[in-house]
């Protein structure tokens, strides 16, 4: 009987301690959903606080929101942004400077920039008939539209020299260490409309060397007279030179004679660009002496334009 009584109360304690069991579980799982609910609730509150913070801050009118205080603080914010904005865009932009940028960060040094800064001086004409000697590149560009081309002055690729010659005549100075090679080249800039400029730059690399010759070349810029004055053509308009010139330099001599509208540019490649630049779409030309020599070449096709300003008692041009 005894053994029995044991087994009975065994047993109650088996099935009191597996009921309590389930009821921790319950209760656990109960606790646990009020404490995610409890999560999402607290979560979203905060959310919404954040909404409402991030709301005064950036709200649409914040003139209604915020105070004297914080909307200073907020405008410089606004400020150094769109600054720093404005910086990358900057940044962004990839490649040369423009020639609105140019003239924009102009700080002229000579009188003559100053007047054409503050925009006294609004022709390049003003400047070059009163003989004024123009020593600041960006006074050509902030009065002209140019456009620059290079000489082909170089050497010509291949062993024996087959190849098209290059814009770069490169040269070699003998030093104990190596040789220290240089570059130079020869630029034309003009407008296409009556004025034009020659310049030369060297140095040890070859982007240098452009950049001093177009330089050079804005600084030397001119102006020539055109008309329309060949036996067989009477048009009013500025397609030719006003008579015969000629130029020389070195061997080299240069003839240039009026020609009719229609007939182009009869000369060679590289006195192809300098008169194209210049604005003349009709001209005759005859060249001898050492052609080859393309630096004397353009020299003496510059003295003959020269020559076109020269009145000499025939009222040919315009």
């Amino acid at each position: 009987m005894k053994k029995e009584e044991n087994k009975e109360q065994v047993e109650e304690k088996i099935a009191k301690a597996g009921a309590s069991e389930d009821k921790e579980t319950d209760n656990r799982k109960i606790v646990d959903n009020k404490t995610k609910s409890n999560g999402l609730t607290t979560g979203k509150i905060s959310s919404s606080q954040s909404e409402t913070n991030v709301g005064d801050e950036y709200a649409e009118k914040p003139e209604e929101v915020l105070d004297e205080k914080d909307l200073s603080e907020f405008k410089e914010f606004e400020k150094e942004n769109g600054d720093k904005e404005t910086e990358k865009e900057k940044t962004r932009r990839r490649g040369p400077p423009t020639r609105e940028e140019i003239v924009e960060a102009w700080d002229p040094k000579t009188k003559l920039g100053r007047e054409v800064k503050d925009g006294k001086v609004k022709n390049i004409d003003e400047i070059l008939n009163n003989n004024r000697k123009i020593l600041e590149e960006e006074i050509v560009d902030s009065l002209m539209n140019v456009k620059s081309d290079l000489i082909s002055i170089g050497q010509a690729k291949g062993k024996f020299g087959g190849g098209k010659r290059r814009p770069w005549r490169q040269t070699q100075r003998k030093t104990k260490q190596a040789n220290v090679p240089s570059f130079s080249t020869m630029a034309v800039v003009g407008d296409e409309n009556g004025h034009i400029g020659v310049g030369e730059g060297k140095a040890k690399e070859t982007l240098p060397a452009r950049d001093k010759a177009i330089r050079k070349a804005k600084l030397n810029i001119m102006k020539i007279k055109r008309a329309c004055s060949a036996f067989d053509c009477d048009c009013s308009e500025l397609h030719s030179i006003p008579f015969k010139v000629d130029g020389k330099s070195g061997s080299v001599k240069v003839t240039l004679i009026p020609a009719p509208q229609g007939t182009g540019l009869v000369a060679g490649n590289e006195l192809k660009k300098v008169l194209k630049l210049a604005g003349i779409k009709d001209v005759y030309s005859r060249t001898t002496g050492k052609k080859r020599t393309t630096f004397n070449l353009i020299k003496a096709c510059i003295d003959a334009l020269k020559k076109t300003n020269v009145e000499d008692g025939r009222r040919w041009f315009v």
